[in-house]
């Protein structure tokens, strides 16, 4: 549950996918500079999920594998 390097793999796709879809869904307020405070709280869980999805799977990996 605590490996650093599962954290630091799950970081590293979060920030990759988080990016693009943060683009897709919040581009266009972006870009017009029309953030809300809600807008950037979407924001950050649009980051959350994918590091969720990808710490869980690989947790998961781990534990069928031992």
């Amino acid at each position: 549950l605590f490996q650093r390097d599962i954290h630091l793999r799950a970081f590293k796709v979060a920030v990759f996918v988080g990016c693009i879809l943060a683009a897709i869904n919040h581009g266009d307020a972006l870009l017009a500079n029309a953030m809300t405070p809600g807008n950037w709280l979407k924001v950050l869980l649009t980051f959350c999920v994918p590091y969720c999805v990808s710490w869980y799977s690989a947790i998961k990996a781990n534990s069928s594998n031992a």
